[in-house]
């Protein structure tokens, strides 16, 4: 009969190593809403965030409040950052004279605001068409062109319109097939809106440019759609008050999770459940306090 060897170094490595990785994996999620602790507390509400569950009663407010803090931009595409500026661009395609452009510079250098497309625009040297194509370039962006292709409201993911009008975007196309979002912009991209609505809608996201005139009738016509299920709060918060106001919403509502990123000027929350998605959005300033100093 064989023997078998049984290497107890080799053994103990391997289950450091898996000790370990579990210890820096753990479950941060309270313990209310495991085995032994449900039966006990009889099945208490919990709630989803980050992919762990909280009970509503005692742990989510803690949990949201380290996630408000840890909440921070992020990019999830490499932004272009030696764009050719856009007054150069008009320039190259012979749309504008050297004098044109340096009148749109002088112009916007006394007024100490404005772009230089918003310049040039208003001194005529340039159309609206002509500053739109010259984005897309910029950004190396499709155009949207029509307005009566737009989808209505109904046929792509719901979005706050908060952020539709603070950030001067709309959608412009929804493949439910690929899970494929299309955001269109007046003035340039912000990946950090793009990202944010990733994460929340779950759909992976395309930008493309489309005209001031075009994004105003759009976000106009969702408007008049609103379903009303977003709550915005204009007035800067101190973040421990921030995760008060979203635990009793969440107490209230029971939702089945809770999403959190920043949008634009917006901490966006986003309650998802069995009954209608209600959106939070909290403006940043500069007044918000960090929780550390707010204590």
């Amino acid at each position: 009969m064989g023997s078998v060897s049984i290497h107890f170094g080799n053994f103990n490595l391997a289950w450091d190593e898996l000790r370990h990785k579990f210890a820096r994996t753990r479950e941060p999620g309270c313990i209310h809403t495991r085995g032994m602790w449900r039966r006990l507390r009889q099945n208490a509400p919990s709630v989803m965030l980050f992919g762990f569950r909280y009970c509503i009663g005692r742990c989510l407010e803690p949990a949201l409040l380290e996630s408000i803090v840890r909440t921070r931009p992020a990019l999830t595409r490499q932004m272009s950052r030696h764009r050719v500026p856009l007054g150069l661009l008009l320039l190259s395609r012979q749309q504008i004279t050297q004098a044109q452009l340096s009148a749109a510079l002088e112009a916007q250098r006394n007024s100490g605001s404005g772009k230089i497309g918003e310049w040039l625009l208003a001194l005529g040297c340039v159309t609206q068409h002509q500053i739109t194509a010259a984005l897309a370039r910029q950004w190396r962006c499709p155009i949207v062109r029509n307005a009566s292709a737009l989808p209505s409201s109904d046929h792509v993911p719901s979005l706050p319109l908060a952020l539709l009008q603070s950030n001067r975007m709309i959608p412009v196309g929804y493949s439910r097939l690929r899970s494929s979002l299309y955001m269109a912009f007046s003035e340039g991209i912000d990946y950090n809106s793009l990202y944010a609505i990733e994460q929340m809608t779950q759909c992976h996201t395309e930008p493309c440019i489309a005209s001031p005139d075009l994004i105003s009738v759009a976000i106009d016509v969702f408007a008049s759609r609103n379903s009303g299920n977003e709550i915005v709060f204009e007035c800067g918060t101190d973040l421990r008050e921030l995760a008060r106001i979203v635990h009793s919403y969440c107490a209230r509502l029971s939702p089945s999770e809770v999403r959190i990123s920043l949008a634009g000027t917006y901490i966006w929350i986003r309650l998802v459940g069995h009954g209608p998605t209600v959106d939070l959005l909290f403006r940043c300033s500069k007044s918000t306090e960090h929780p550390a100093s707010a204590s």
